[in-house]
């Protein structure tokens, strides 16, 4: 019953979707990316789009969304927006997090990413232009993915918390009690194997082309870099998506070290009553 009544609901979800992108007009810039993509088809095997392609992307993607942040710290107007202005960051920390940085990209994601193409040979994921989702649907499945992975981040996360196992696996990630944005990815290899296996479930149900794999690529490593930034930017963007939970609500969690586990989402704590200590805070900083 319960499978039926899920197939139901992203049946319907995904109606809605159809109707909405039946209705928009024409992206004008989609007779030269449809040239690009077949050009890429054409000179390219899938092999290499999926390996190199998803590697280019998550490098580009992580370095490019962490630059803003590293520049957020020699801008004195924008200091009033850093969460913890008794911390900043130090070229020490930022190096020691720069060289886990690449030992976790080139030598943990690096050989995942290498398996991207017999995944997507696994599912019969399609790389054809006319297979291509258009951007509603691909925005309509990143949501989808990202529910799926902040359920999975949520219970893994808290779990990895647990004092019997912290000390060996989390609390690398816990070196910095003030997060900064490069920090997002910095933590234990096993870790990264752990909490990183959320990032695969939704495209195991959602994904129908394998460009969701770097538009989910590009949303998850945007999301996280956010909410490790360490600045609370007004009029940011993200804060339009329903129940996100942003730089502050996570910045806590590393403050406190208790509560707030949701990656992406702020249902979770809200549920199981684990914001609780995040809502005190708030209040006190409100009547100071």
């Amino acid at each position: 019953m319960e499978v039926n009544e899920t197939a139901t609901i992203l049946s319907s979800a995904l109606l809605a979707v159809d109707y909405v992108d039946s209705v928009l007009p024409e992206n004008p810039l989609q007779l030269p990316l449809e040239q690009a993509w077949n050009h890429i088809l054409q000179s390219y095997t899938k092999f290499q789009i999926a390996t190199w392609g998803s590697l280019i992307v998550h490098e580009f993607i992580y370095f490019f969304f962490c630059l803003p942040g590293f520049i957020f710290q020699f801008l004195p107007f924008l200091q009033k927006y850093k969460i913890q202005q008794d911390k900043p960051e130090t070229w020490e920390k930022q190096w020691k997090c720069f060289k886990m940085l690449l030992f976790n990209h080139f030598c943990i994601q690096l050989p995942l990413i290498c398996g991207t193409y017999y995944f997507t040979e696994f599912f019969n994921i399609p790389y054809d232009w006319d297979s291509m989702p258009r951007w509603p649907l691909l925005l309509a499945q990143c949501f989808g993915c990202a529910v799926i992975e902040d359920t999975w981040h949520y219970f893994l996360h808290r779990a990895l918390h647990h004092r019997s196992i912290y000390k060996f696996i989390h609390k690398v990630h816990h070196e910095f009690t003030s997060p900064f944005g490069m920090q997002a990815e910095y933590a234990h290899p096993l870790e990264t194997l752990i909490l990183g296996s959320g990032f695969f479930i939704g495209i195991m149900v959602f994904c129908n082309h394998v460009v969701l794999l770097w538009a989910w690529v590009t949303f998850r490593l945007l999301e996280t870099i956010d909410v490790h930034s360490g600045y609370d930017i007004p009029l940011n963007p993200l804060h339009l998506i329903p129940f996100y939970a942003g730089a502050r609500f996570h910045d806590f969690h590393h403050m406190n070290f208790v509560g707030n586990y949701g990656s992406t989402f702020t249902w979770w704590d809200k549920l199981f009553n684990t914001d609780a200590q995040f809502h005190k805070h708030q209040q006190k900083q409100k009547q100071q």
